[in-house]
């Protein structure tokens, strides 16, 4: 599969490297060029340079070929931008997007938007781990 990323902090880095090693054709999206220290030496993708919610980046990025896009800024109004643009105007068959704000979460979700929430998922896991 196509996948492009926004965001080379340690999540998205992360998840190019698993990726890439299972074989997908992965394009990897920051602002930062020191961000892709974080990617090992023995990733086979992209990396480039610019903002997601940026049209022209997306579509040097391959976006109008992708079939998934996901969102893992520590924006959330920039990743929930970027998503419904891959969406809505580049019909992007799958967009996943990372919201902190778990009131932000539902409402995105509402709207159609596959969203996560690293909040919600550690409280969880917290939770658990108390329970037992």
């Amino acid at each position: 599969m196509k996948i492009i990323i926004m965001g080379c902090g340690r999540v998205g880095a992360r998840l190019a490297e698993l990726l890439d090693t299972d074989g997908h054709e992965i394009t990897i999206l920051d602002i930062n060029d020191y961000s892709f220290r974080r990617l090992a030496p023995t990733f086979g993708g992209t990396a480039l340079i610019g903002n997601g919610i940026d049209e022209e980046v997306l579509k040097r990025a391959g976006i109008e070929a992708a079939d998934i896009f996901v969102a893992l800024t520590h924006g959330d109004n920039r990743n929930a931008m970027a998503t419904q643009s891959a969406k809505h105007i580049f019909n992007v068959p799958r967009t996943i997007c990372r919201i902190r704000d778990p009131l932000r979460q539902e409402l995105y979700n509402t709207l159609g938007i596959e969203t996560f929430s690293p909040t919600t998922i550690l409280a969880q896991l917290v939770k658990e781990k108390i329970e037992n």
